[in-house]
Order: C-alpha cells, then sequence, then structure tokens
C-alpha cells in the first residue's frame, strides 16, 4: 500500500534520515532491514500539486451543454 505522510529531515550522524511513523510500519508491515522505495516530494512542489487539485475541484460538478442526438 503507498502510503503519503509528513516527516522531517533529522540528522544520524554524518547523514540526514527520516522517521517511518509506527502506523505505517504496522499497517505495511514492515520489517526490519526490508527494504523499501522512498519518493521525495518537496513542499513547494506539494503545494503546487494541492492548489492545481483545488482549482480541479472547484469547477463545480459536470454539466452537459448539449442533449443528446437519438
Amino acid at each position: 500500500m503507498d502510503e503519503i505522510f509528513k516527516t522531517k529531515i533529522r540528522k544520524i550522524g554524518t547523514s540526514f534520515g527520516i522517521l517511518i511513523p509506527r502506523h505505517i510500519i504496522k499497517e505495511n508491515k514492515i520489517k526490519l532491514g526490508e527494504e523499501v522505495e522512498f519518493a521525495l516530494l518537496k513542499k513547494q512542489k506539494v503545494e503546487a500539486i494541492e492548489r492545481l487539485i483545488g482549482i480541479a475541484k472547484s469547477a463545480g460538478p459536470f454539466v452537459r451543454e448539449h442533449a443528446d442526438k437519438v
């Protein structure tokens, strides 16, 4: 199952890392040492996507301009 969640980048030794929330670990049955794929969405890109989705949602319900011809 794909999950999107927010977390902060943390310093771990000389590297950076993220923490995966416990509920996501349980729901996805992630085990220690298991390989997972990670996608990075920076806040500016997420905000731009959310604006586009908001524009699409505000368009309102679909209304047919012309009656179907039989």
